[in-house]
């Protein structure tokens, strides 16, 4: 009995034991996971005011569990939180020390918001911490050394922000790091010698700062190194010869620093480098003649702004995956090499300025072989010897877009082959002997944006297809000795900014029509022999800072509407035969006498040098001129109007009376004001910021008359920002589609540029695709593709002219108040003649987005077009970026995709497909296996296997279908 009693008593000991383990591990569980919540709130209450869009505020509430709070993700176990992702939503504030408090956090990624202040030592405390990213923030002050504690630690990005103080010894304790990224800081100081005790690491990046002393040779101990970027910091003395002895170096960039002496040559035989970039070193001595035995996998070279001597290495034919090659700013001798034809890879070759000794030391011809680097975007032989005429070889540079050949010994006429280069953005021949005739069909050369034909010999009239050059942006034919007239078609150069006409033999009166050139900031017309009076239409040409129309045979007056060029900074029409009174007004009153000099009979103020004028001088002046300058001009206006009106009178005789569909015009919006938009925005406010982008800024506005608008600001800091309006403007200009971004109005002047578009309430694709707080089902996924396939099919089929969009990503679709998608974005639109395929710049691109052809050759079609979409087919419904990190070497979305199907779709397919009923899972994957086929049949390497947008629509109406029958049990 007692024994029993006895076994009684020790299992309720146990169970009583058991209750209180429980009851301590739900305590500690409860107590741990307030631990979290109230680190997180101190993360909310340091943004809470500069939140833009609310989400912080709204979302994470007490009301919800913080495991299903937006940008966490908790274990599965604990229910801890293990991920705090927080990228690109806009907040403002400081980091929290209590953000130390998350020990089970193993992500942490901040980037691209706008926290300032310093790194918590707190942070030390993360011991299970694996990914940090802090980049493209304001964060400032030293880099705090417990981030050295944190032993698992794989990947600490600190890239972009304003960290000063030196590189904390103890970051060499972290055993596990494989990616340090913190380019484009303040840090100073030297690289510790310990960095070498870094075992894994892979990526080695503090580009971008103030670091100085010599390059460690301990880092040669980091046998896993693929890349080492130290650009653009203070760095000194030679280049360590270990770096060899690194059997995974893929990059080394080490430009923008003071690195001397010569490249040891073991680095030439390191066969695992793919791009190098010595550029703006001190480094002297000569390149290896046959470089390309060593670095077989070379695929970008940049040696500019060196001391290197000796010839361009002649044989190329190793470096069959060579695509950049920059050897400018140095003092190489000798001939340009025709084995350089060998690269037929190259899009980019620079051999400029040779001359850093005082000789321009490259000589000889251009060599015919040229022309084999088809695929070549930009060429660079300025400011070095070469002689002889332009290579007619030039014709097979189909793809070329910068082609720089100043500052030569070139003689003879430009050759017509030149035309063949449709692509041609910029054309410098400046400062050569080239003579004759310009060529008539350059005006054909409808991308040009930049032409230079100053200092020449040229002769004859300028050729009347010039002025056709509606895109052009600055035109020079200086010192040269054109003749002829100035035409009244120069008013077609709509958007030029600068045009330099100067030392020429240009007769006959300045046309009128030049005033219609309202982005002219630059204008000289100096040392010619123009004649006439100077147009008041001139007052019209708002931009205009410089202005010289000296050394000609101009009479009559000064008009008053000058006083109008506010922004006008030198002004010059001295050595004419100018009178009357000189304008006081606007920019002449900080104008000197060296402006008016030698004139027939100028009046005005003392300063000036010329007499005071008297009483009437104006008004007789003005009389003198009116005949000139009024009654003729309305004489000839009367003859005019009457001979249209016999000729409409004649007309509507033959034809009958025009209705008034044929006689009235497409309605153009009228021009938004700055100040309109001023109001519409709050003055821009941040809180009405929709996005950023690659060109610059979208805000929500409401004009006066209720409507909600999105005002897309360009960045005209940026080169291509003036660009992309026009480009954007043209390519709008006559498109109408239910599934394109209706362009409301715009608003341009020299300082500023918009597109008035109309307001997309739910924003863009990538928001419903990526956001915690959106979610699209898979019919809107289906709905949301066939909108975008019907603009791109009527892009690329439905309109005269196709119509190439060339960043097609979700980003750039925007959804209205009912779900329907809209093209939007067309900043780098390409307009081409219908079957032929052109070039642009192939950086402007997204990346993962790109069509092979483009990004190896800038190629620029329609089926680069369906490559993207064919993308976005697979990014849509597997949630999957092409440019995840996932994605490497070998391994790309598309070859993901493509190995898993078609029997494991469900492996692809966003999880957040597969909820719902088993019939519903089954259509969703049957329906997406279907999808994804389509979208490889987009995506062949070859463009010519890719289908096109038609045939693309029609699959995807049938998919809509069959899925749509699949849920109804038909």
């Amino acid at each position: 009995m007692q024994r029993l009693n006895y076994s009684s008593f020790s299992i309720f000991a146990f169970s009583l034991q058991c209750c209180c383990l429980v009851a301590f591990c739900i305590a500690m569980s409860k107590t741990n996971f307030t631990t979290d919540q109230s680190a997180l709130f101190s993360l909310r209450t340091s943004i809470i005011t500069l939140d833009p869009h609310n989400i912080l505020a709204t979302n994470w509430s007490t009301n919800t569990s913080l495991c299903n709070w937006i940008g966490i993700t908790c274990g599965v176990r604990h229910q801890r939180v293990r991920a705090l992702i927080l990228t690109n939503m806009g907040l403002s504030g400081t980091i929290p020390p209590q953000l130390g408090n998350l020990s089970f956090l193993v992500e942490l990624d901040l980037s691209n918001n706008s926290f300032h202040g310093n790194l918590p030592k707190q942070l030390g405390s993360l011991r299970r911490l694996k990914h940090l990213n802090f980049g493209y923030n304001q964060l400032s002050g030293d880099i705090p050394p417990g981030i050295g504690n944190l032993h698992e630690l794989q990947h600490l990005i600190l890239k972009n922000n304003n960290f000063s103080g030196s590189i904390p010894l103890s970051l060499c304790n972290m055993s596990k790091l494989e990616t340090l990224n913190w380019n484009e800081n303040l840090i100073e100081g030297y690289i510790p010698l310990q960095i070498g005790r870094i075992p894994k690491l892979k990526i080695l990046r503090i580009g971008g700062n103030r670091l100085l002393g010599s390059i460690p040779l301990t880092i040669s101990n980091i046998s896993t190194l693929e890349e080492i970027s130290l650009f653009q910091n203070s760095f000194s003395g030679h280049l360590p010869k270990e770096i060899s002895a690194l059997p995974c170096l893929r990059i080394i960039y080490l430009d923008h620093n003071h690195i001397s002496g010569t490249i040891p040559s073991v680095i030439f035989n390191m066969s695992t480098l793919q791009e190098i970039d010595f550029g703006s070193n001190n480094l002297t001595g000569t390149v290896p003649l046959d470089i390309c035995r060593g670095l077989t996998k070379l695929e970008s070279f940049f040696l500019d702004e060196n001391g290197f001597t000796g010839q361009i290495p002649s044989s190329w034919r190793g470096c069959k995956g060579l695509k950049k090659l920059v050897l400018s700013r140095n003092s190489f001798t000798g001939y340009i090499p025709g084995g350089i034809g060998n690269l037929t890879k190259l899009f980019g070759l620079d051999l400029s300025e040779n001359n850093m000794k005082g000789f321009c030391n490259l000589k000889g011809n251009i060599p015919q072989e040229i022309g084999n680097l088809s695929g070549l975007i930009s060429l660079g032989l300025s400011g070095n010897d070469i002689e002889g005429q332009i290579p007619t070889t030039i014709k097979d540079l189909l793809h070329m877009q910068g082609l720089d050949l100043g500052e030569n010994k070139l003689d003879g006429p430009i050759p017509d082959e030149i035309c063949q280069m449709e692509n041609l953005v910029e054309l410098n021949l400046n400062n050569n002997k080239l003579s004759g005739p310009v060529p008539s069909c350059v005006g054909m050369l409808t991308s040009l944006r930049y032409l230079y034909l100053d200092s020449n010999n040229f002769t004859s009239k300028i050729p009347s297809t010039l002025w056709a050059l509606e895109n052009i942006l600055d035109l020079d034919f200086s010192l040269n000795a054109f003749d002829g007239y100035l035409p009244p078609e120069i008013q077609n150069l709509k958007v030029v900014t600068q045009l330099n006409l100067s030392w020429n033999r240009i007769s006959g009166t300045i046309p009128s029509t030049i005033g219609g050139l309202q982005r002219l900031e630059f204008l000289s017309l100096a040392h010619n022999h123009l004649q006439g009076s100077i147009p008041e239409s001139i007052g019209s040409m708002l931009s205009i800072k410089f202005l010289d129309m000296s050394h000609n045979i101009l009479s009559g007056l000064i008009p008053t509407s000058l006083e109008l060029l506010i922004y006008m900074e030198y002004f010059n029409v001295s050595y004419n035969k100018l009178q009357g009174e000189i304008p006081n007004g606007g920019p002449f009153v900080n104008f000197t006498a060296q402006s008016f000099i030698m004139n027939d009979a100028l009046c005005g103020r003392p300063d000036l040098q010329v007499p005071p004028c008297k009483k009437g001088d104006k008004k007789r002046w003005t009389t003198r001129l009116l005949l000139l300058e009024c009654i003729v001009p309305i004489i000839v206006s009367a003859i005019l109007l009457g001979s249209c009106v016999m000729l409409v009178y004649c007309r509507r005789k033959n034809t009958g009376d025009t209705t008034e569909n044929e006689i009235s015009t497409l309605g153009v919006p009228r021009r938004v004001s700055y100040y309109e938009l001023l109001q519409s925005t709050n003055r821009f406010d941040h809180s009405n910021l929709l996005g950023i982008g690659s060109f610059g800024s979208v805000f929500k506005g409401r004009l006066s008359n209720g409507m909600l608008i999105a005002v897309k600001v360009f960045d005209l800091d940026l080169e291509t920002g003036p660009r992309s309006f026009d480009v954007e403007c043209e390519a709008m200009r006559k498109l109408r589609h239910r599934n394109l971004i209706k362009i409301i109005s715009s608003c341009s002047n020299v300082d500023f540029k918009a597109l008035v578009m109309e307001f997309m309430p739910n924003g863009s694709l990538e928001k419903w695709l990526y956001s915690h707080n959106c979610s699209l089902d898979f019919q809107q996924r289906l709905d949301i593709m066939i909108d975008v396939a019907s603009a791109l099919e009527y892009l690329h089929l439905g309109f005269p002219t196709p119509v190439i969009h060339c960043d097609l990503k979700p980003s750039n679709i925007l959804l209205d108040e009912d779900m329907v998608a809209h093209v939007a974005d067309f900043g780098i639109a390409k307009l081409l003649d219908e079957g032929q395929s052109r070039t642009h710049t192939n950086t402007l691109a997204t990346l993962g987005y790109i069509a092979p052809e483009y990004g190896a050759k800038g190629v620029v079609s329609t089926k680069g077009d369906v490559y993207s979409f064919g993308i976005m087919l697979m990014e849509i419904f597997t949630r999957m970026r092409p440019t995840d990190d996932m994605f490497g070497g070998e391994l790309s979305l598309k070859s993901w995709v493509n190995e898993s199907m078609p029997h494991s779709t469900i492996q692809v397919m966003d999880s957040n497909l597969l909820n719902g009923e088993e019939q519903n899972t089954s259509a969703k994957e049957l329906s997406t296996s279907s999808i994804m086929q389509l979208a490889l049949n987009c995506c062949a390497d070859l463009a010519e296997e890719r289908i096109n947008m038609k045939d693309a629509l029609v699959s995807l109406n049938k998919i809509r279908t069959k899925f749509m029958e699949m849920l109804l049990g038909d």
